[in-house]
């Protein structure tokens, strides 16, 4: 979720949530109620005016972005388990955008507007993560956690700055430092108060937890890709924003813990719900250049059997890195993605482009022939045709 930071004031923000958490843990015939609500919220000071007019501009431009998803039933859907997450009430403040880039990032604006990034879609499993991604970021709208960041860094700047111009090292580099331990602190509290949102909910509590764990697991094998060392242990540094990723998962899963674990996770609702956009969500990522942490992604896709979408992705992958032994691969995975049903013309693209490319000329060149059989139409059908008609040469095939 997008960088707002802390570490401060954690320990009686705490410890308040869990001596909340823990009554509520106690047998009861039904859920906890929601935290107290004060209705819709309108700016007062001139602080958050000003605030205010800067968002209302940003969300403007987000409005109109090109790479807003417009989709009237995923926009539908993402708002329904908002609103069963924090309540019906609530929800009515929040005005939701959910932008096509293949981050796993959230953020919620001082004026109601909730950014969503398609990358934290194709992360997510079950509609219960889901709830806990956006729990967390309406609590930092609650709470009015930017109006509080906004003054914070204008103070602190301002002292840095004199500083600076003193020559007090010492005072600039605390008043920095202030900026991101305040942020450390408020996303420990955001998080307290998201698993109290989520506790009064339908949705089980402790799949808030299991999205780091799978964060975790992803950036190591990000990391092993790329021959860089883990960052599971690193505690958070100076210049953090978020708490420290295994420390974040450590203590939400106690928080869950103590509210008893019960609830659902809703993954076959929430996987019919994207199964149509799964594919770009897929193909986004791929683009990204980050290999190990996408077979990664894949696996865990993978992990109730491989499906016929699912091997045409691994296919995809494979091939577009191009090592001769991922041409073979590749080649592999489509074939078997055919075997098993799958029908999308692509699979038979991929599997004619990753044969010539391993100098299977012939079986290259039917596999897209029975592309353009399947697809007419293609964008790419001019290349393609040409690309049938042209002398053998396997580094003359696009990836």
């Amino acid at each position: 979720m997008r960088a707002r930071p802390g570490i401060g004031l954690v320990p009686s923000v705490i410890a308040l949530g869990l001596s909340g958490i823990a009554a509520a843990a106690e047998p009861q015939s039904s859920k906890p109620a929601q935290p107290p609500y004060a209705g819709a919220y309108q700016p007062s000071s001139v602080d958050e005016r000003g605030l205010w007019m800067l968002v209302d501009e940003e969300e403007r431009r987000l409005r109109d972005s090109p790479f807003l998803m417009t989709d009237a039933a995923l926009n539908l859907y993402v708002r329904q388990v908002l609103c069963r997450t924090v309540g019906e009430e609530r929800c009515r403040a929040v005005r939701l955008y959910i932008e096509r880039v293949p981050e796993f990032n959230a953020s919620m604006m001082p004026n109601g507007g909730l950014q969503l990034l398609t990358g934290l879609l194709l992360r997510v499993r079950n509609e219960a993560e889901l709830a806990a991604i956006l729990a967390h970021e309406f609590a930092h709208f609650e709470e009015r956690h930017s109006l509080a960041k906004f003054r914070l860094e204008r103070r602190n700047t301002d002292i840095a700055l004199w500083a600076g111009l003193l020559g007090s090292a010492t005072v600039q580099s605390a008043a920095i430092g202030g900026i991101f331990s305040f942020s450390r602190a408020e996303e420990k509290a955001a998080d307290v108060r998201a698993v109290s949102y989520l506790a009064a909910s339908p949705y089980r509590v402790a799949a808030f937890a299991d999205i780091w764990a799978r964060l975790l697991d992803e950036a190591d094998a990000t990391s092993a890709g790329r021959r860089q060392r883990s960052k599971r242990y690193k505690p958070a540094g100076f210049f953090a924003t978020h708490p420290a990723a295994l420390e974040r998962e450590t203590y939400i899963r106690a928080l869950a813990d103590q509210t008893g674990g019960g609830g659902i996770d809703n993954e076959a609702a929430y996987r019919q719900a994207i199964a149509s956009w799964w594919p770009l969500l897929i193909d986004d990522q791929i683009k990204g250049n980050d290999f190990a942490g996408t077979e990664y992604l894949l696996n865990q896709h993978a992990a109730g059997g491989w499906t016929a979408d699912l091997l045409l992705a691994r296919g995809e992958l494979y091939r577009q890195r191009g090592h001769p032994r991922d041409l073979i691969a590749a080649a592999g995975f489509y074939q078997e993605a055919i075997a098993k049903g799958g029908t999308r013309p692509v699979l038979w693209r991929g599997l004619g482009l990753a044969l010539l490319r391993s100098r299977a000329a012939s079986e290259g060149r039917a596999a897209l022939q029975t592309y353009l059989a399947r697809a007419p139409d293609a964008g790419d059908a001019a290349l393609i045709a040409a690309l049938i008609d042209s002398p053998p040469s396997p580094t003359a095939a696009p990836r």
